[in-house]
């Protein structure tokens, strides 16, 4: 059986820092990173979709996390399709992703910007999440194509957030196709009864890694602000119907991230607490191995 990682889908989330989860003393940008990863060995990084990652960040967040911690980082919102402000763009570049020479500069920023977690051996995986509108044709597998190209070597995850790709006469095309890619496709648990709801389907795209992102069962998800979409707290029977899904899929890949992404307050961390008591994981801090930054 493949190892399961829980964590979390951000470490640094406003919410989640006013929650008091951090204790006095911890609370600085180390000391937050320290604790998260003495308690979790996996987190995504979800600023790198707001803005490209800088490489100094990047070798910081290895130099002060133990030896097999990783992160899964997400892809920056230009390299999805999804709008982005000219104000994060670098060098003053327009965000237009139909211009070649702006493409090329921001998929080289943004390699350079995870190489130092790559070359640590702390890159779990790439995160691509495709916005709503990115549905099944001709257009998005050219568009998974090109991006299969630019990141080959790495290792990327999928999740796509319109229904259609895992609906029924169409899942299996699907993780054909994303296994031809090696990519690995990303399972969600969501609100299941909202025409934008995607199924929980838990397909195995890539014998590296699965991934599984619990983003709430909040029935505003599309219509209410961020923290309304997101704002919900899983109780122990709700994670427990993953279970066999879970233990299902570790049994296939040589590792599972279980990420909870109910960032509002502290109902991730408490998520991920609890699933890791459920899986039998001891939920007790963990002594972090390195202390050089």
């Amino acid at each position: 059986m493949g190892d399961i990682l829980v964590g979390t889908c951000a470490w640094t989330d406003p919410a989640l820092v006013r929650s008091g989860w951090y204790p006095v003393g911890r609370r600085d940008a180390e000391g937050r990173l320290r604790h998260y990863a003495e308690r979790f060995p996996v987190v995504e990084v979800d600023a790198s979709y707001y803005a490209l990652p800088g490489e100094r960040n990047s070798r910081l967040w290895a130099e002060r996390t133990p030896d097999g911690f990783v992160f899964d980082v997400k892809a920056f919102s230009l390299l999805t399709g999804h709008p982005t402000r000219r104000a994060v763009m670098p060098d003053g570049l327009p965000a237009d992703a139909r211009d070649a020479g702006v493409l090329d500069e921001v998929w080289a920023r943004f390699t350079a910007g995870i190489a130092p977690l790559r070359e640590a051996g702390r890159l779990g995986s790439v995160l691509f999440q495709f916005p709503p509108w990115f549905r099944p044709g001709a257009r998005a597998e050219a568009f998974l194509a090109e991006t299969a190209r630019r990141t080959a070597g790495w290792p990327v995850a999928v999740e796509f957030r319109h229904p259609a790709w895992w609906q029924e006469g169409q899942a299996e095309a699907t993780a054909e196709l994303l296994a031809r890619y090696d990519m690995t496709a990303v399972a969600v648990d969501m609100v299941r009864t909202l025409p934008s709801s995607v199924p929980p389907v838990t397909y195995v795209t890539a014998p590296r890694l699965s991934v599984v992102r619990f983003h709430g069962r909040s029935t505003a998800w599309g219509t209410g602000s961020k923290e309304d979409r997101f704002r919900y707290v899983y109780g122990d029977g709700e994670l427990a119907e993953w279970l066999p899904r879970l233990h299902a899929l570790a049994e296939r890949v040589e590792q599972l991230h279980v990420l909870f992404n109910n960032c509002c307050g502290d109902a991730a961390v408490r998520a991920a607490e609890s699933m890791k008591r459920l899986l039998g994981d001891p939920v007790a801090p963990r002594s972090c191995v390195r202390d050089t930054a």
